[in-house]
């Protein structure tokens, strides 16, 4: 079988609007609204409402959060994909995963815990995405957000 490292189910027309190569080494904090796919180094912290691609040999220290997030190369920090996570046979996590919808395949390394969730809503004070399970409550019949991260 073929090792996977087609990236083009990761959003629609499979266009990805920035690429960080592997020559480049990148420290703070990130922030974007498109696509990106890193194949260099990252130190710090990502915030997208984007979709984030961590090639094969990329090494990523960082906290972050994405919309859609495939991983094929090193991840030392936590990953929050507020829509959906892919870890490719080469993928390494070492670090805490939040996601709504989770995809591993064989081979991948993956050390740490794993949160799947159901409900989104907005925090107001950051426009972004913040993850929260909701309940009914059965003497209402309302929902209620009993944990928000």
């Amino acid at each position: 079988m073929a090792k996977k490292t087609e990236y083009s189910d990761m959003k629609e027309g499979g266009r990805v609007d920035t690429v960080f190569s592997d020559t480049t080494s990148f420290n703070g904090v990130l922030k974007f609204n498109s696509s990106l796919k890193i194949e260099g180094k990252f130190k710090g912290k990502i915030i997208s409402k984007g979709h984030l691609i961590i090639a094969d040999n990329a090494k990523i220290r960082a906290n972050i959060k994405a919309h859609s997030i495939v991983i094929a190369g090193e991840i030392r920090g936590d990953v929050e994909a507020f829509e959906r996570l892919e870890m490719l046979s080469s993928g390494k996590l070492y670090g805490n995963i939040k996601t709504k919808k989770l995809k591993m395949a064989d081979g991948v390394i993956f050390e740490g815990s794993c949160e799947m969730l159901r409900n989104i809503t907005k925090e107001k004070d950051t426009g972004l995405p913040s993850f929260g399970t909701a309940v009914n409550s059965p003497k209402s019949g309302n929902k209620k957000l009993l944990k928000k991260i």
